[in-house]
C-alpha cells in the first residue's frame, strides 16, 4: 500500500489513456484490479454453499443469504435472477452474496443441490 502522499499525489487522468486506476496506476481499460479481486474470492472459497437467515438491520424483516457459490461475477448474477425467479421474491446480489427477501432455506436447498452445489444451512 502506499503511503498517503503517494496516493494524494498519484495520476488520475491522463489525455493520452484516460482515467487511470488508483490501485495499478494502469489506464482503466487495461486495469485488471477487478478480475484479481474476483479471482481471490474464488480460491477463498471451500466449495460448500452456506445458506442463512438475517433479520439484523432490517427493522425485522427477514432476507436468505446465499454465500459461498464458487461462480464469477456474471454467471452469479444470472443464477441469482433464476433464484429469485424461483422463490417468487425480490433480492439483490451485493458483493458476492446473494440476498433473497424472506425465509427461503429451503426451497433454495433444494434448488441449489438439484444444480450440483453442496448445501449447508447456517446460522439461525
Amino acid at each position: 500500500m502506499a503511503s498517503l502522499q503517494d496516493q494524494l499525489r498519484g495520476l488520475v487522468y491522463s489525455t493520452e489513456h484516460g482515467d487511470i486506476c488508483p490501485e495499478c496506476r494502469e489506464p482503466l481499460a487495461d486495469c485488471r484490479c477487478e478480475e484479481a479481486a474476483e479471482d481471490e474470492r474464488l480460491a477463498s472459497l471451500d466449495g460448500i454453499v452456506r445458506l442463512r437467515r438475517e433479520t439484523k438491520g432490517r427493522k425485522g424483516k427477514g432476507v436468505t443469504l446465499v454465500e459461498g457459490v464458487p461462480l464469477k461475477a456474471e454467471a452469479l448474477k444470472a443464477l441469482a435472477k433464476e433464484l429469485k425467479k424461483r422463490c417468487g421474491t425480490g433480492g439483490a446480489l451485493k458483493e458476492g452474496v446473494i440476498e433473497i427477501q424472506g425465509d427461503q432455506r429451503e426451497v433454495l436447498k433444494g434448488e441449489l443441490e438439484k444444480r450440483g452445489y453442496k448445501v449447508k444451512l447456517a446460522g439461525g
